[in-house]
């Protein structure tokens, strides 16, 4: 089971503040971690959404929104992908998070779709080239 271990942003994600050394420090302890205990996928912080678009879809049209973005708690300042047996697994590896400066915030973790979550809905045909590109991305790694 994959889950992606989503970290809110926050004023100071938001205005690019970047983590404290020590946050840096036991961050990197924590992945390690989840490196040694085979389970890490990916990790990664995301730049400000100053930075970023929204790419809204109406009918054929597309409209580009570019950020900030005024809901601050509805924004993705980072992630960590891993693959466990279980959300109570995932929930644990969470809980290990450091916060060494005792700040406030919440993690909200989501089992990712795995292609037989979709039952008969996929067709034989569509799981085969799903498998075909998840097999060519993971040779590109």
């Amino acid at each position: 089971m994959r889950f992606m271990i989503l970290v809110k942003a926050d004023k100071n994600t938001e205005a690019g503040v970047l983590p404290s050394e020590r946050l840096f420090v036991e961050m990197g302890k924590y992945n390690e971690e989840l490196v040694k205990a085979g389970v890490l996928l990916a990790a990664e912080g995301l730049q400000p959404s100053s930075k970023g678009a929204r790419v809204r879809f109406s009918g054929r049209k597309r409209q580009v929104i570019d950020g900030p973005f005024a809901e601050t708690k509805e924004l993705i300042a980072g992630f960590w992908l891993i693959q466990v047996k279980s959300k109570e697994e995932a929930i644990e590896w969470v809980k290990r998070i450091p916060n060494p400066d005792d700040a406030d915030f919440e993690i909200e973790v989501r089992q990712v779709f795995e292609p037989d979550d979709f039952g008969d809905a996929v067709s034989p045909a569509v799981r085969e080239q799903e498998a075909r590109l998840r097999a060519r991305l993971a040779g590109t790694r």
